[in-house]
């Protein structure tokens, strides 16, 4: 042993010095929004109109209740509880820890996280084939489309086959995928698809050997602290869970309500996934500090740059919108993003009333979380987020 680690005079400091250097490390990639005692900050008025606006929104009858966060990389901002979690068969009252089903968010939160974790560590490319790794995938006309392609939804796949198909269990539920033919020639159609994200999904654990869940567990949610996010969430997580609709008589609460997701036990590509407005906020800072040069966990700037660069999509020879990797930009899709975010944002949303956008040119972090589906299936909330998105746009400052 070196002399200076002999003596405890240099020793202790020394290891003071390194134990502090590796919480900064790990400081970087799992630090946790601030509890609600902690939570000033001097630009919260700026978003005193957003309760009225979400207020308004519940007595409309477009949701029960929501979770809004709004953060920069370092700070919340704004986090508070909106209403009800569930009004059925019992009346819940909506906290800022509830579960949330995040249906589509599942796409780039999970699957397109991950894909890109594995591109970033070249196990795969954006232009590889499909069929270059699952074989069964590429025939029927399938045979050229790329990782790329099933990123941006234009691979010409159906958006979703018939629930037929996923009745007699996952492995075959599969093979009628794999027997699929597209509805047009990749690259030359828009069209959003959950099946191009459960082939996505098939191919994290292809390359991983893992299953997506515990990929994205392993490699993702763990290490950026999100202890709150997984698939098919344990018994205590149900019981804050926000309910959805009914499913053979009884009430969806902490499993997915996705049909097809449920049909697969829970795990695939397209939905699936659930989690907590903090564990969110965790994953949006986190791509802030990514795009500031600051932290490179799950993957590094070059990676995530790649992922959030806008493309063309098209329909009917006509550029109708922007996505990126993953990630909704300016779509058919997007009237969740409001009108103010900057041209760097990008986001998404999900069927059960979902909305995440980042934006790493004003530093900012939106979530806005409900379940408008309960208790009757006719809520709606895309353009109630889209106004709050709005806000937030204009009270940032670039």
């Amino acid at each position: 042993m070196p002399t200076q680690f002999r003596d405890h005079r240099f020793f202790i400091p020394t290891l003071i010095s390194a134990l502090f250097a590796l919480s900064f490390i790990l400081g970087t990639a799992t630090a946790a929004p601030p509890k609600p005692d902690e939570q000033t900050s001097s630009s919260e008025h700026e978003f005193d109109v957003i309760e009225t606006i979400v207020q308004q929104g519940i007595e409309a009858g477009k949701m029960p209740g929501a979770v809004v966060v709004i953060a920069d990389r370092d700070r919340i901002l704004y986090r508070r509880a909106f209403g009800q979690r569930q009004v059925k068969p019992v009346t819940e009252p909506m906290t800022v820890d509830t579960v949330f089903d995040l249906a589509s968010l599942t796409k780039p939160v999970a699957t397109a996280t991950s894909i890109m974790k594995l591109i970033g560590e070249g196990q795969l490319s954006p232009l590889s084939r499909v069929s270059q790794f699952l074989p069964e995938f590429g025939k029927n006309g399938k045979e050229s489309i790329t990782v790329e392609d099933l990123l941006l939804h234009v691979g010409g796949l159906i958006p979703d086959n018939s629930l037929r198909d996923y009745q007699n269990g996952v492995d075959t539920s599969w093979k009628n995928i794999c027997n699929l033919k597209p509805l047009a020639d990749r690259g030359t159609k828009f069209m959003y698809t959950d099946v191009g994200y459960i082939v996505l999904g098939k191919l994290v654990e292809k390359i991983s050997d893992q299953p997506l869940d515990q990929y994205a567990q392993k490699h993702v949610f763990a290490p950026l602290g999100m202890q709150e996010t997984t698939f098919n969430p344990s018994a205590t997580l149900k019981k804050r869970a926000a309910a959805t609709e009914q499913r053979d008589g009884q009430w969806i609460k902490g499993d997915v309500h996705d049909p097809r997701a449920h049909l697969l036990l829970g795990v695939a590509g397209h939905a699936g996934l659930f989690s907590t407005a903090d564990d969110l906020t965790r994953y949006g800072q986190q791509m802030l500090r990514i795009a500031s040069s600051k932290a490179e966990i799950p993957f590094p700037q070059p990676t995530l740059k790649m992922m959030i660069r806008p493309r063309e999509v098209e329909r009917e020879s006509k550029v109708i919108g922007t996505r990126t990797y993953g990630w909704d930009h300016r779509s058919p899709y997007s009237s969740n993003r409001g009108d103010k975010l900057s041209d760097s944002a990008f986001g998404h949303g999900g069927f059960t009333g979902t909305v995440m956008w980042i934006d790493p040119e004003t530093d900012r972090v939106f979530i806005f979380l409900s379940t408008r589906l309960h208790p009757d299936g006719n809520g709606s909330v895309n353009r109630l987020a889209g106004e709050i998105a709005s806000i937030i746009g204009a009270t940032a400052n670039p």
